[in-house]
């Protein structure tokens, strides 16, 4: 039996282990897909030592970035963004494990938005600089999408949200949000600071939040005609994504 999983720290609220075990169940995989909960990377070796049918894992946070030096090989987009969330683990004649990493959350994101976008959505803003962000402004700019990043305050990299104009929503018929703001357990009764009765029916509001699917943001969104959408396909096509990756 193949062995799949996940690592992070804590991974109490991960929806991947029900996921990919019901995916295996329904299609008669033998596999079985199961969570390794560690606060520090450096127990991944021992990991990957005691469970040689291991073929591959996803990696939340905090692991994101650390992981990378355990790896043999990065693709281009996890090292443009600098963050892996699927790792391929390959074996030579001798048992000796190498491990490959990759970034699935571009390709869910991509996937997922690109039908939506109109010849109008021509510039973005992403809420939030953190590390959900990069594979968003990468997944846009591939798209042909300029980017503005905003953060609570003034960056090189990012504008503040009290510098959002009037204009900068008008231009800006893209926006996206990168922050935890609207998610269990970080408030569902919050959104980020933006001007909402500026939004219109050009717009397309996007959450990568997926839990609850239809944040304050997105509501906020929809009640000004815009169109919108939660992130849980993002997250169901960033799964479908590693699945691809392992599966090679």
């Amino acid at each position: 039996m193949k062995l799949y999983g996940i690592i992070g720290y804590p991974l109490a609220q991960s929806a991947s282990p029900s996921f990919f075990n019901k995916k295996f169940e329904d299609e008669g995989i033998d596999a079985r897909y199961i969570p390794f909960e560690i606060e520090s990377t450096d127990e991944l070796p021992q990991i990957i030592e005691r469970h040689p049918n291991l073929c591959g894992f996803n990696v939340t946070i905090p692991h994101k970035l650390n992981v990378m030096q355990h790896l043999a090989g990065i693709s281009d987009e996890a090292k443009a963004i600098n963050a892996v969330n699927v790792v391929k683990v390959t074996r030579d004649n001798n048992g000796k494990a190498q491990l490959w990493g990759y970034n699935s959350d571009v390709i869910g994101f991509s996937r997922s938005i690109e039908p939506l976008l109109c010849t109008h959505h021509r510039k973005a803003l992403v809420l939030g600089t953190g590390g959900a962000s990069k594979a968003i402004v990468y997944a846009l700019e591939k798209l042909g999408i300029e980017v503005q990043q905003v953060s609570r305050n003034a960056n090189s990299q990012a504008i503040a949200y009290k510098d959002i104009t009037p204009e900068i929503i008008h231009s800006h018929t893209v926006i996206v949000n990168c922050t935890p703001l609207g998610m269990v357990g970080h408030g569902i009764d919050q959104c980020p600071d933006i001007p909402y009765p500026l939004i219109g029916k050009e717009h397309l509001l996007y959450d990568i939040v997926y839990n609850p699917e239809n944040t304050l943001f997105l509501q906020k969104g929809a009640a000004q005609g815009a169109m919108t959408k939660s992130g849980y396909e993002m997250w169901y096509l960033q799964a479908l994504a590693s699945w691809e990756i392992w599966s090679e």
